[in-house]
């Protein structure tokens, strides 16, 4: 039988793995940051209708520009937006790859902030753009001074910032954005797929759109509005960066159904974003709990809370995995990172990780620092 490394793959892909997250049928699923409340029955029940209304269309190719979903976009974001200032693609995700096939590419490099989106190299490796991982401060977080020595040092065509982070859950402060877009003379994106749960009071990168042409923010569906199966991912910049991905595009890349499903989506956006404050409670109750048991949590805004002081992470994974819970091992030494899901689910995973018992080494471990 062939093996992929008898394939004449491209060199600088050999020996790369795939993005993968453990996909098991379990009880409690906390472990891709997924939003576990059901989207409700009444906005279900519309979202249904109009993508079967869009069905009797589909003999024929969808709106290419996405016109009505592109200003349904606009409209939720505000800030001033014009559907001229909008993207959209299949994940935001999609929307990255965009983004890197548009202005990065070979003899190009993309900065990161490690650790941060396991997905951020390998949109690198697919487009060919080389990688910078580069270095965070102390438990994670990203000053505006570090930030920009960072850029510095690396001299990056783009630099990705992800604003809550994902691991980590660490919220970036509008003066680090700044900071970077100053010292940087390329693209600087801002992931925002998580940007319902933070704070009402912290004002999103959108604020900065303004008279910053290099300067993109991307956002998703899949989080708040609990639509990551529908995968629909969008973007906020200036017009001549949406001219310029329409350059790598696939022809009609989003499909009649998924807009269909999103504008459905987005004309419940009330009742869709309803449950963010209870998720957020459950994170809040996730950081209290989890330093009550002993372990480490960091300070999160999004949906999610990666918790330290763990003496075995692949073991009391696993112990958790025969209670029937899923959480997330991200790699990162003595950690692990647990969605914030429903109140039921929240109370399953801390009442089983209080029986495992007190973490051994919690009380001895010294402060994280993430550049070691």
């Amino acid at each position: 039988m062939t093996s992929l490394s008898d394939l004449p793959i491209r060199d600088d892909l050999r020996g790369r793995t795939p993005y993968g997250a453990p996909q098991k049928a379990v009880p409690v699923a906390l472990n891709v940051n997924e939003n576990t409340h059901p989207i409700p029955e009444d906005v279900a029940a519309d979202i249904v209708a109009r993508v079967a209304a869009a069905v009797t269309g589909v003999n024929r190719y969808p709106d290419r520009e996405f016109t009505a979903l592109r200003e349904a976009f606009a409209g939720y974001l505000g800030h001033g937006l014009t559907a001229e200032q909008i993207w959209a693609a299949n994940g935001s995700n999609e929307v990255l790859q965009h983004i890197l096939q548009a202005f990065g590419g070979p003899g190009r490099s993309l900065l990161g902030f490690a650790p941060t989106y396991s997905m951020y190299p390998l949109l690198a490796a697919g487009t060919g753009t080389e990688y910078i991982a580069g270095a965070r401060d102390d438990d994670f977080e990203l000053s505006p001074e570090t930030a920009a020595s960072e850029i510095a040092r690396s001299d990056p065509d783009l630099v990705i910032l992800c604003a809550p982070n994902n691991p980590t859950g660490t919220p970036l402060s509008l003066e680090t954005i700044e900071a970077a877009y100053d010292a940087s003379r390329g693209i600087v994106i801002v992931d925002e797929a998580y940007a319902e749960f933070m704070p009402e009071d912290q004002p999103s990168a959108l604020t900065l759109l303004e008279g910053r042409p290099r300067l993109l923010i991307s956002r998703t569906m899949s989080k708040a509005f609990a639509f990551a199966g529908a995968r629909v991912g969008y973007l906020a910049a200036d017009p001549a960066v949406v001219d310029a991905l329409r350059l790598v595009r696939l022809p009609y890349h989003l499909s009649a159904l998924t807009q269909a499903a999103a504008l459905g989506a987005l004309a419940h956006a009330d009742e869709m974003l309803a449950m963010v404050g209870e998720i957020r409670t459950q994170r809040d109750r996730l950081v209290s709990e989890l330093a009550r048991l002993g372990y480490r949590p960091h300070r999160s805004g999004s949906n999610f809370v990666l918790f330290g002081g763990v003496d075995d992470p692949h073991a009391v994974f696993e112990a958790l995995l025969e209670r029937g819970i899923l959480i997330r091992d991200v790699g990162i030494p003595n950690h692990l990172r647990v969605t914030a899901g429903t109140e039921a689910e929240t109370t399953a995973f801390l009442e089983a990780l209080a029986a495992l018992g007190r973490p051994a080494e919690a009380a001895s471990l010294p402060p994280v620092n993430s550049r070691s």
